[in-house]
């Protein structure tokens, strides 16, 4: 049984914007994969432009789209070469002459034996031969009409190099079709002279040209201007494949073109029409070729065809570089793409532009006051989610409790009050619906319960202690070298995600430490890049997280580094940093005091050690034990886990 289309209906391609029913794109994925190379040091720009590059699993990227460009314009090379016409026309010729002489050899006459010697006199290059004939008296008639087959070819071939799908228009000639070329090919050079001249009439001159031989131009221009640029390109197509012919083969030409139709009139018009369109579209390039290698032999109309293509594909590979100022996916000429590579292709381009388009158009990537772009706080708050869910799984796998039920919210007291914006205590199910029932009730209506958000009241919670956090992470080269870049960015920003998210009374500092400490947002260590610079500066380090500390006198301290390497620099009374190699009994000095100095406040500090140096391990373990803190050594794929669970465990002691 076959449904059938109700009438009026039909159903096609859809093509106007993103296919409704494709699924949607994982913004999810695509901005995981953005933040990854931010926090390896790539530029939120350079990040999205490299996600566009590679592709997703669904989707091909930017560079598979280019390879395949090339491969075709490779393939369109190596299979053609451009003599298509010199060959058929030197066939058509043998066919001609060899009739001819059939034609003639059992003629006893004197003239068949002086048109005999005609024949063998003509000259050896086809074009002079085919100019000799255009007087001969032919006795075939075999001869004859392969010989008017060499004129009308030319004919088509000429015009089919210059106006798309005229030779296909063509394949059956007549006297009054080339009058009304000709016709059509003077009125043309009327028109564009007219419009070189500036002439307020251009307007209605056009119109008055598409009228009578708008039948010419499939393309259906709208103005002289999309008018030229159509004849311009094919023109400038067809200029380009005679530039990669020999010399020989585009003198042969020159000269065959005066018998195209058995008259010189149609090269004439068209090498005039070539000269203007030259001077009215000097950007075309007209000077440009290409070499063709192949076997399969591609006449003029054929061959201003290919060199289009070529132009396309590399139009088309220039697009997909987004390599120019102020490039953007929508520059992309999807019907042209459709042409080179198909359907599938299209498909892929409008994914990408529309997953460009929506990481913008959701506030996942915003202009920086400098017009840089960069990670917005929408985005630095999935991240930290994808981050956390990762760091949790990790804890959980190494026997650690998940942390999914903590949070600041504290214990519950018994009581309850009204929502607030803001708050994010646990709703009170109960007396929520008990005051939706009590509301609907009061109305005087009848039917189903319907939550308002003044229903909604909280269970109040009693205050738990909080916590003053410093996050200490090592910045110096050795982190970029050793591959611990990503790793520590990633740590830090789940540790950010489950303060400020869970424990939002927490205060958490983020610092930094190479030559020098310095205090960052979340936003400055995500796009932090690597750069050379000695330095482990721990001293600076900890100066900054005493002050930290210090500033939150009612909550416990909570001290967390991340190094690589033992301190090689500290901070002099003048602010600058003093670096030596092996460390200078100065900078250790300088270092375990402040040690000390965030132990009398009540803060252990826990080292988290990356390699295996034994110098490090062992001033480590001294700062450890001066502090009454501890040592964990994870690795590289642990360190999250192992930063986000000593900090639970600490918290759990509140």
């Amino acid at each position: 049984m076959t449904a059938s289309i109700p009438e009026g209906w039909s159903y096609g391609p859809w093509h106007d914007g993103p296919d409704p029913l494709a699924p949607p794109v994982d913004l999810r994925d695509a901005l995981d994969e953005i933040g990854r190379d931010v926090m390896n040091g790539s530029s939120p720009r350079s990040a999205l432009e490299e996600l566009l590059r590679r592709g997703t699993q669904r989707t091909q990227g930017l560079d598979d789209l280019t390879r395949r460009l090339w491969e075709r314009r490779r393939e369109i090379q190596r299979r053609h070469n451009l003599d298509g016409t010199l060959r058929d026309v030197q066939r058509l010729l043998d066919e001609a002459l060899e009739a001819e002489r059939r034609e003639l050899f059992p003629n006893p006459s004197d003239d068949a034996r002086f048109r005999e010697a005609q024949l063998d006199a003509l000259p050896s290059g086809t074009a002079a031969a085919v100019r000799e004939l255009a007087s001969y008296d032919w006795q075939s008639s075999e001869g004859r009409a392969k010989y008017e087959e060499i004129r009308e070819l030319l004919g088509r071939e000429l015009l089919g190099s210059r106006f798309e799908g005229m030779k296909d228009a063509l394949q059956q000639t007549t006297p009054e079709d080339v009058e009304r070329i000709n016709e059509m090919l003077g009125d043309l050079n009327a028109l564009l002279a007219a419009h070189a001249q500036g002439r307020p009439d251009v307007p209605q001159l056009f119109e008055q040209f598409m009228a009578k031989h708008g039948e010419f131009f499939p393309e259906n221009p709208r103005t002289v201007e999309e008018l030229i640029d159509v004849l311009a390109a094919r023109a400038a197509a067809a200029q380009r494949m005679l530039n990669s012919m020999t010399p020989e083969q585009r003198a042969e030409l020159a000269e065959l073109s005066q018998q195209a139709f058995g008259s010189p009139q149609l090269a004439q018009q068209l090498a005039q029409l070539d000269s203007q369109l030259q001077s009215l579209r000097p950007g075309e390039d007209w000077s440009g070729s290409a070499q063709m290698s192949g076997d399969d032999p591609l006449g003029l109309a054929e061959g201003a065809r290919a060199m289009s293509d070529l132009a396309e594909l590399d139009a088309l590979a220039e697009q997909l570089s987004q390599s120019y100022p102020g490039a953007r996916l929508e520059d992309i000429d999807l019907d042209a793409l459709t042409r080179q590579l198909g359907d599938e292709a299209t498909v892929d381009t409008r994914r990408l532009s529309e997953l460009e388009r929506q990481l913008r158009d959701q506030g996942l990537l915003e202009r920086a006051p400098d017009g840089s772009l960069q990670l917005s706080p929408k985005a630095l708050r999935q991240l930290g989610q994808t981050a956390l869910a990762d760091v949790l799984r990790s804890a959980r796998g190494s026997g650690e409790r998940d942390a999914a039920n903590a949070g600041a919210a504290g214990e519950l007291s018994g009581s309850s009050r009204p929502w607030q914006f803001g708050d994010t205590q646990p709703w009170d199910v109960s007396r929520t619906v008990r005051n939706a029932v009590l509301r609907t009730a009061g109305s005087g209506r009848r039917g189903s319960v319907r939550l308002d958000v003044a229903d909604v009241e909280i269970a109040e919670t009693e205050h738990r202690a909080r916590a003053a956090v410093a996050l200490l992470v090592d910045t110096s080269w050795s982190m970029v070298q050793e591959n611990r870049w990503l790793p520590m960015k990633r740590t830090a920003l789940a540790l950010h995600q489950l303060i400020s998210t869970r424990y939002r009374n927490d205060a958490l500092q983020l610092i930094t430490f190479g030559r020098h400490a310095t205090v960052v947002e979340l936003p400055q260590l995500i796009g932090l890049e690597g750069t050379w610079e000695q330095g482990t500066n721990a001293h600076h380090a900890l100066l900054l997280a005493g002050r930290h500390l210090r500033r939150h006198p009612d909550a416990q301290p909570v001290v967390l580094m991340v190094t690589d390497g033992e301190p090689t620099a500290h901070l002099e009374p003048d602010g600058t940093a003093e670096f030596s190699y092996p460390p200078e009994p100065a900078t250790l000095r300088k270092t375990i005091f402040e040690v000390d100095r965030l132990a009398k406040l009540g803060a252990s500090l826990t080292v988290f050690r990356l390699g295996d140096d034994p110098r490090l391990n062992a001033f480590v373990n001294l700062l450890a034990r001066r502090s009454g803190g501890r040592v964990l050594a994870p690795d590289l794929d642990g360190l999250g886990a192992a930063v986000v669970t000593d900090y639970l465990r600490t918290r759990r002691t509140l």
